[in-house]
């Protein structure tokens, strides 16, 4: 049975938007510095713009991240992707914790975005995040998502509507 349904296939079959989230494994606070946080935020960033993703938002913390995303017109599998980032980071991180072999990552979860107002709720959702965890009072402050990018660069209305969109009811796994 090559198709049992035990998790999703993580497959970009039609390119769109996209969000990801996932965590590290038993939700451990592996990234628990700022120099692993940005170690963890640069590598995501920087292997989405190499795939030819469209980075809408993030938010990477101690023991998960997520991202909002225009994933490339030809698409790409969700799970080469994230196998990029996790083997990588995980590597990366075992070495500076001289934890060689060490399981990092659990796993991850995707919903491709098909209508314009769960887009842009989601994107809130994500710059919003830190909040939603208690880390800070205002999003700009937490230096590891897009929430300062976002009020920085983004036009005015549309950082607006963005911004003016409910999030309680969002339904993303977050449970850390």
């Amino acid at each position: 049975m090559s198709n049992w349904p035990h998790a999703p296939s993580h497959e970009v079959s039609h390119p769109g938007a996209y969000i990801l989230t996932a965590s590290t494994l038993k939700k451990e606070k592996l990234f628990d510095s700022a120099a692993k946080l940005d170690l963890l935020e640069n590598f995501l960033l920087t292997t989405l713009e190499d795939l030819g993703w469209k980075v809408q938002a993030w938010a990477v913390f101690p023991n998960h991240y997520h991202f909002v995303g225009l994933s490339p017109d030809e698409g790409l599998g969700l799970t080469d992707l994230t196998g990029r980032i996790h083997t990588t980071t995980a590597r990366e991180l075992n070495k500076i914790d001289e934890r060689l072999g060490r399981s990092v990552w659990y796993r991850c979860w995707d919903t491709r975005i098909t209508h314009e107002r769960s887009y842009l709720a989601r994107l809130r959702y994500v710059h919003e995040n830190p909040v939603k965890h208690g880390l800070v009072k205002s999003a700009e402050e937490y230096r590891w998502c897009s929430a300062r990018w976002f009020a920085d660069r983004a036009h005015p209305p549309f950082y607006r509507t963005v911004m003016s969109f409910p999030i309680d009811k969002v339904v993303i796994y977050d449970d850390f």
